[in-house]
């Protein structure tokens, strides 16, 4: 019994730096969820406050054991993730986002979210999640969604996590083959990876970014199950350099449209403001969200390191 107790006094101690850790700690609460203080900034959302749309589980509900599993109790807690039909969000001096339903994390030190994004994203940086379906809030498998990603100002992304069906204009049949798969995308949209979502497991993710070169690697597992590279270090040429090519890192809900025939042929392919939504409530379960340095190995699970992807 002394293990579990001696590593229980060191719960996140990992391989490399951790430069940004979202892994909810107990003593955060709904609270500062509705303030964005803590790791999370919570600004992207309907018109409800945060805890409308994100909810903390406390210890109902056990996260991912990939960082949890030698713990005498859990160190962190899931967080949860939904939209509904309010989840219309209005950007600063912009129209409302009428075709999206989207709640985003963005990743954040008690909101602020600039300087962050400098230190995560140069050199190489290993970006963590896992996921798991939520039951009580089904996803509609016909529509697309992007869940995890890092978006510059350009509204691209250096590489998207993707469920569902890739939204068509003109929508040709639903859902699509792989609509019950993740897809792991670069910068140009390229599948790099894919897996099914099942229920009743954690999907363990990391991407290896090397900002410099502009290449990707994807790790991946099951439950307690230590990470493992399911790509070859891929190129990622497509992606901006230096700070244009840097971004916000989020862990969201975001459902794209499908098109309207009512709407004009213009409108049809505008994915952010029009197309139809159902307004139905949906939501995905987050645990083991941080970031960290690779200095010369990148954490896989537990107190385990391996190299990067070469």
């Amino acid at each position: 019994m002394l293990l579990p107790f001696l590593l229980a006094l060191f719960p996140f101690a990992l391989g490399t730096p951790v430069i940004w850790d979202g892994r909810a700690p107990f003593n955060l609460t709904n609270e500062d969820l509705n303030s964005s203080i803590g790791p999370f900034l919570t600004v992207v959302k309907g018109s409800e406050n945060a805890t409308h749309y994100t909810s903390l589980h406390g210890h109902s509900l056990a996260p991912t054991p990939l960082w949890n599993q030698f713990l005498v109790l859990p160190t962190e807690q899931v967080i949860s993730v939904s939209i509904d039909n309010t989840s219309i969000f209005v950007p600063g001096g912009g129209a409302p986002q009428y075709g999206f339903r989207r709640t985003d994390i963005i990743a954040a030190n008690d909101g602020e979210h600039t300087a962050l994004i400098t230190e995560m994203e140069n050199g190489t940086t290993v970006f963590h999640f896992s996921v798991m379906l939520d039951k009580d809030k089904p996803l509609n498998f016909n529509h697309e969604y992007q869940i995890v990603f890092i978006e510059p100002n350009d509204g691209s992304h250096v590489f998207g996590i993707q469920l569902g069906s890739p939204f068509t204009n003109p929508t040709g049949n639903l859902p699509a083959p792989n609509a019950h798969s993740f897809k792991v995308l670069d910068h140009a949209l390229n599948v790099l990876f894919t897996t099914p979502f099942t229920a009743d497991i954690w999907h363990n993710f990391a991407v290896q970014v090397d900002w410099t070169n502009r290449t990707l690697g994807v790790f991946y597992s099951k439950n307690a199950a230590l990470l493992k590279p399911v790509t070859n270090l891929v190129q990622n040429p497509t992606a901006a350099e230096g700070v244009s090519g840097q971004g916000d890192f989020h862990f969201t809900v975001l459902k794209l449209p499908l098109v309207n025939p009512n709407d004009s042929p213009a409108n049809q392919g505008d994915v952010v403001h029009y197309g139809i939504q159902e307004g139905s409530t949906e939501g995905l379960l987050y645990s083991g969200v941080f970031v960290e340095s690779v200095v010369h190995e990148l954490s896989i699970g537990g107190h385990s390191t391996t190299l990067p992807i070469s």
